[in-house]
C-alpha cells in the first residue's frame, strides 16, 4: 500500500497525492494506492490488511530531494482533529486490528505551500527523484 496525503490545492503539499496517482497509473500488480488530504484514525483498519505501507507526504524540513525512513507504531496513540501521524495510524492498526504492516515514510522536500494548484519546479524535481527511488524499491520488494 502506498498512501499519499496532502492538499493538491496548496502547491507542494500535493506531493503525496501526486505520488499515489503516478504509481496507480502504472497498474503494478500487488500494489494498492490511496490518497487523502490527511491521515485519519480510520486508515488503521485499511492498513492492517497489508504487509507493507509507504506513507508519502511533503516535507518542509527534509533535505532535498527526499527522506525515506522506517517507522513503527507509536507507543501512545495521539492525534488532534487536524493531524494524525503515521506512527499513530499504525498504533490504531495494532490496538484495534491486532497487527500493523511494515511501514516507511517517504518525505519529499517541498518549498511553497500557498493556496495554488501545481508543484513548484524544485518540488517537481524532488518528486521525480523520489518516484524513481520508490519505483525501484517496490521492484525489489516484489522479487
Amino acid at each position: 500500500m502506498v498512501l499519499g496525503y496532502g492538499n493538491p490545492g496548496r502547491q507542494d503539499d500535493g506531493l503525496g497525492p501526486a505520488m499515489a496517482a503516478r504509481l496507480e497509473a502504472l497498474g503494478l500488480p500487488g500494489v494498492t494506492t490511496d490518497a487523502d488530504y490527511q491521515l485519519n484514525v480510520e486508515d488503521g483498519a485499511d492498513l492492517a490488511e497489508y504487509e507493507a505501507v509507504v506513507f508519502v507526504d511533503a516535507s518542509k524540513t527534509a533535505p532535498a530531494p527526499f527522506t525515506f525512513e522506517r517507522i513503527a507504531p507509536a507507543t501512545e496513540i495521539t492525534f488532534t482533529s487536524h493531524s494524525v501521524s503515521p506512527e499513530s495510524v499504525l498504533a490504531v492498526a495494532v490496538e484495534h486490528f491486532g497487527r500493523a504492516p511494515e511501514a516507511w515514510v517517504l518525505g519529499i522536500r517541498g518549498y511553497e505551500f500557498e493556496f495554488q494548484e501545481g508543484l513548484t519546479p524544485q518540488a517537481q524535481a524532488n518528486f521525480d527523484e523520489a518516484f524513481s527511488f520508490i519505483r525501484s524499491w517496490i521492484g525489489t520488494r516484489r522479487e
